[in-house]
C-alpha cells in the first residue's frame, strides 16, 4: 500500500500594501479613549468628583447637628474620603498629561479601579443613607423646623452628584483592566 507523505511548500508572504500615511486614519487603542486616566476627560471627572464631594462635605459639616445621625456622620466620612482620593489622582492626571504619559499601566489601573469602586460605592451608599433620614425627618416626622433639613438634602444631592461622576470613572477604568487581560 503506498501512503503520500504531506509535504510543505514555503509561500511567501505578500509585501504590506504601501499606502501614505497621511491618507491613514490613526488607530485608536483602548489606551486612548477620553476618560481614562491621563486624559483630558479623566482629569474633568476627577476634579467634578472633588468639587461636588468636598461642596457636599462643606454644606454638611456646616450644621451643628449632623453628629447626631450616624448616617450624616458616613456621609461625612465618605466624602472626605472620596474628595481626598479624587484630588490625589487629579494631581497624577495633571502630572501625566502635562508630561505626556501614560497610565496604562496594569498594576495602576488596578489600583484605579479598586480604589475608584470602593470611593464611588462608599459615596452612593452614605448618600442613599442620608437621603432615608432627610425624608424620614422630612416628610415622616415633620420636624423640619427643629433641624436643618435644607442643608442636609443638598448635601445628600451633592453627594449624589459626585457620585455621578465617580461612577464612569470606575467604569473606564475597569473597562481598561478587563481589555488589558491579554
Amino acid at each position: 500500500m503506498s501512503v503520500s507523505s504531506a509535504s510543505v511548500h514555503p509561500v511567501e508572504a505578500p509585501p504590506p500594501a504601501a499606502a501614505p500615511e497621511a491618507t491613514q486614519a490613526p488607530r485608536v487603542r483602548m489606551e486612548d479613549i477620553q476618560g481614562m486616566p491621563a486624559t483630558l476627560l479623566g482629569l474633568t471627572l476627577r476634579f467634578f468628583q472633588f468639587f461636588f464631594a468636598a461642596a457636599s462635605l462643606s454644606v454638611m459639616a456646616s450644621t451643628n447637628d449632623f453628629p447626631s445621625v450616624s448616617a450624616f456622620c458616613y456621609l461625612v466620612a465618605a466624602t472626605i474620603l472620596q474628595s481626598l482620593w479624587s484630588l490625589a489622582l487629579a494631581t497624577v492626571d495633571v502630572y501625566a498629561i502635562m508630561v505626556k504619559r501614560s497610565l496604562q499601566n496594569r498594576r495602576l489601573v488596578s489600583l484605579f479601579a479598586i480604589g475608584d469602586g470602593v470611593t464611588s460605592t462608599m459615596t452612593f451608599a452614605a448618600a442613599c443613607a442620608s437621603a432615608g433620614i432627610t425624608v424620614l425627618i422630612d416628610n415622616d416626622l415633620n420636624s423640619c423646623s427643629a433641624n436643618h433639613c435644607v442643608q442636609f438634602e443638598t448635601s445628600t444631592a451633592l453627594a449624589f452628584i459626585s457620585w455621578f461622576a465617580a461612577l464612569p470613572s470606575f467604569l473606564f477604568n475597569f473597562w481598561s483592566l478587563a481589555s488589558s487581560s491579554r
